[in-house]
């Protein structure tokens, strides 16, 4: 059980410093990476704000992923609840003026896709499923073993970069930028730390419960 524990420990802070390095992204402020595009896109047709948005965003993708045969771990849970949120609060809590420098900017959001790479890598290591996007990402990158899941990503991205910009979305540089940018950097820091998210093997809802009552028994 403190295994188990442990594990969805890891996993809240991997999706802490995930969710930072989206915030970053966003308060960049030279447009929005295509998740957020798509998000703020939605939440300008409906009730929700941005958090809100994302999470009923990641709900949706979540059923993709079943579709695609992705296994649904705790870990796929607790992003989907927790990951839009934790962005809300860095968005709402933050105290520095917003940036209206171009180039600050730019150094800013690939920062931001920087410690978006390494929280999917500190919560991906728990092996109880990827978030809902990323199990997405990993899912099709299945379907594409020879192409790097880098430039997987760059794919995805510019499909939810268009779906954002057709629902109004805020698109600038920053939107092109982390269409192609995201998934360069995560290839480049990926292979400096030498993680293969294609090679993990998760285990869904069922197996870890198994693994718990397994290890309550003894």
């Amino acid at each position: 059980m403190k295994k188990i524990i442990f594990e969805w420990l890891k996993i809240v802070l991997g999706l802490i410093v995930f969710a930072f390095g989206v915030h970053l992204t966003i308060y960049a402020n030279i447009g929005l990476a295509p998740w957020d595009c798509l998000g703020m896109g939605i939440a300008k047709h409906t009730p929700l704000n941005y958090g809100a948005a994302m999470t009923i965003m990641a709900v949706t993708i979540l059923f993709i992923d079943i579709l695609l045969k992705e296994k649904i771990g705790f870990g796929t849970i607790i992003d989907s609840l927790l990951t839009g949120n934790f962005v809300q609060a860095y968005n709402t809590l933050n105290p520095l003026p917003e940036n209206h420098n171009l180039w600050l900017g730019i150094v800013i959001m690939l920062t931001g896709f920087v410690f978006m790479a390494i929280g999917m890598w500190i919560y991906m290591r728990s092996q109880q499923g990827c978030g809902p996007r990323d199990a997405l990402l990993v899912g099709l990158g299945k379907r594409m073993p020879k192409v790097p899941i880098g430039i997987v990503e760059i794919i995805l991205w510019g499909i939810v970069c268009l779906l954002g910009f057709l629902l109004g979305g805020p698109v600038g540089i920053g939107t092109l930028i982390g269409t192609f940018g995201a998934g360069l950097v995560m290839q480049l820091v990926y292979t400096i730390i030498r993680f293969e998210p294609r090679k993990l093997k998760h285990r869904d809802v069922f197996a870890v419960v198994k693994e718990m009552k397994g290890e309550e028994e003894k």
